[in-house]
């Protein structure tokens, strides 16, 4: 057995002798992502050692690695052959792992027009809750059709399943990019993120914060640069921009340790709650730095048609509450997965 095979077969042993004994486990990998969701307690899972890029075919546009290796790696790798994540996932620190980012399900500026992590995921190999090994999806793009069960596993926050390795479909570098910026207030920032949305123009960021409103295009540079002509707005060369955006590290969302997210239709118009905002992703993700009432805050992205999650802070409610009908079927789908509910337990709501 290599050291990977032995690693894996130790994770299976002691995921099966926990859920013999029903002892709950606390999955960890690089630990940049502990602050989601609520704290579990449970005896640490390390499976930062699962570590290593497994198969990469810049043809097939297609990379597999195993969930403990770095982002930073596997960017630096794709770069090499001028690829890229679509999703553009946040790092929140240099030990950033890619499975601690799937589990978290979360994606950066481009996700409005790349998708979401969960839709570029191909494959995945899992230890689910009873030490089983467990291989879903595929490792290349002609292998998936229809609904995967790896897409699960993004967003669910280990509670289905220990990941093991991840295979994402990846994307060729823009060969041209340019940022403009436009002074707006949020209302017509709102507007006007929907106005472009409508066009055949490359967008590939749109972020508004503190009157001034960024717009990113990419694409070929003909493209980009008619488009560039057609939106006009002043130039915006700061090239850490969109890094800061994707790392929450700009003025308003930086500087505080209690951060809504609110997930919204685009166009809804802006929610008459107290604080500072910004706005994502085309106006639908929502950043909203505010001493409101939780209830206040979730009925104002109900009645908006979405919903909020508070991302940083503290609280008995981290993620929106769940309707009934919704919460049993997440119950079934952790059942199958887990039955004695030991990875995880309580990370995403009490009930699971």
């Amino acid at each position: 057995m290599t050291g990977t095979e032995d690693l894996i077969s130790a994770l299976r042993e002691r995921i099966a002798a926990a859920h013999d004994r029903g002892t709950p486990l606390a999955i960890r990998g690089g630990g940049t992502k502990a602050f989601l969701g609520h704290r579990v307690e449970g005896a640490f899972l390390d499976v930062s050692a699962l570590t290593g890029i497994v198969d990469y075919q810049p043809g097939e546009l297609v990379i597999t690695a195993r969930a403990g290796t770095r982002l930073a790696e596997l960017e630096t790798v794709l770069a090499e052959h001028n690829q890229m994540l679509p999703f553009e996932p946040p790092h929140f620190g240099a030990d950033a792992t890619l499975g601690g980012t799937i589990a978290a399900g979360l994606s950066g500026p481009r996700r409005p027009w790349a998708g979401a992590a969960r839709d570029l995921v191909l494959g995945t190999r899992v230890i689910n809750g009873r030490g089983e090994l467990l291989h879903f999806g595929g490792d290349v793009m002609k292998n998936v059709a229809g609904y995967d069960v790896s897409r699960l596993m993004a967003g669910a926050h280990g509670t289905l399943g220990v990941l093991i390795s991840v295979s994402l479909k990846v994307l060729p570098r823009p060969a041209a990019e340019i940022t403009v910026v436009q002074q707006l207030d949020a209302t017509a920032a709102i507007r006007r993120m929907n106005e472009l949305a409508a066009k055949p123009w490359p967008l590939s960021g749109a972020y508004w914060e503190a009157g001034a409103l960024y717009l990113r295009l990419s694409g070929a540079e003909r493209a980009v640069d008619a488009a560039c002509d057609a939106i006009g707005g002043e130039a915006d060369d700061d090239p850490e921009r969109w890094t800061r955006i994707r790392e929450l590290q700009t003025p308003l969302t930086a500087d505080t340790d209690r951060l809504w997210r609110l997930s919204v239709p685009p166009a809804a118009p802006l929610a008459d709650l107290p604080g500072q905002w910004a706005l994502d992703w085309g106006g639908a993700q929502r950043w909203l730095v505010t001493d409101a009432d939780a209830n206040d805050i979730r009925t104002a992205a109900e009645r908006a048609g979405g919903h909020a999650t508070l991302f940083r802070g503290d609280g008995d409610a981290r993620f929106h509450p769940l309707p009934e009908a919704m919460l049993e079927l997440h119950r079934r789908v952790r059942k199958s997965m887990d039955p004695a509910g030991i990875l995880n337990p309580g990370r995403l709501y009490a009930e699971l």
